[in-house]
């Protein structure tokens, strides 16, 4: 009876391989002392492989927001007209949140490196203004017969990113730790009872008016006032 060998440990891919050396020498020598060079170095590969998978070394510490946007923005483009556009919105916002959840300990990481770095901070800024664009973008589609349409859906796409980035990083700072989902609930609650669909006709409670109008004031002039009260809405 043959002996059973036990099979060599397999390998992370080389995108995971040059992540785990990327942040391994990050931590160990700081951001800003570490080189392209000493992370393929760590790695095993050459230069050329790194530039495969990321750009740039900031690319890096943010590897999934590239397949996170495609993401959305197929999500958002999914949706038809059944779909109350806010609330499409806030729905597609928790794919982003979902990439953060799917691995607890790198994403706590990278924020505290984050943290550390003015560069970074300022590069994850404008990962998030892209998202953000990726809403408006959608919602200005949604939203483009309505009065002030336009300036509707960027202000609802900016309170769609705060809301996630207040919830977001009120768990990073936890250690991810806490139920980030019930907190998003709780945030974007604030986005849809702002920015969301008015109650329907048959939602609507019944409004009561009450005018006061000088004492022998002629007929026309106080149905004149009614009217343009009325109007108001």
């Amino acid at each position: 009876m043959s002996e059973k060998t036990e099979a060599a440990p397999t390998k992370p891919p080389m995108r995971d391989a040059l992540i785990a050396a990327a942040f391994q020498l990050f931590t160990e020598r700081g951001y800003e002392q570490t080189t392209v060079d000493d992370i393929v170095t760590l790695a095993g590969v050459g230069r050329r492989s790194f530039f495969r998978y990321f750009p740039s070394k900031e690319d890096v510490v943010f590897p999934d927001h590239e397949g996170c946007l495609a993401d959305v923005t197929a999500f958002l483009a999914a949706g038809d007209d059944a779909d109350e556009p806010v609330q499409r919105v806030c729905d597609a916002v928790r794919l982003v949140l979902r990439m953060y959840t799917e691995n607890p300990a790198f994403s706590v990481q990278r924020y505290r490196l984050t943290k550390q770095v003015p560069g970074l901070r300022a590069y994850e800024l404008s990962v998030v203004w892209r998202y953000e664009r990726a809403f408006a973008e959608y919602l200005r589609g949604r939203l483009a017969g309505r009065r002030d349409g336009a300036l509707q859906a960027d202000v609802a796409a900016a309170a769609v990113a705060a809301a996630h980035n207040n919830a977001l990083r009120s768990w990073l700072r936890s250690d991810g730790e806490g139920d980030v989902g019930t907190e998003m609930d709780h945030a974007l609650g604030y986005v849809r009872s702002a920015f969301g669909a008015p109650p329907s006709d048959a939602e609507r409670t019944e409004d009561v008016v009450v005018l006061v109008s000088r004492r022998g004031a002629p007929l026309w002039r106080v149905v004149q006032e009614i009217e343009a009260t009325l109007g108001e809405d």
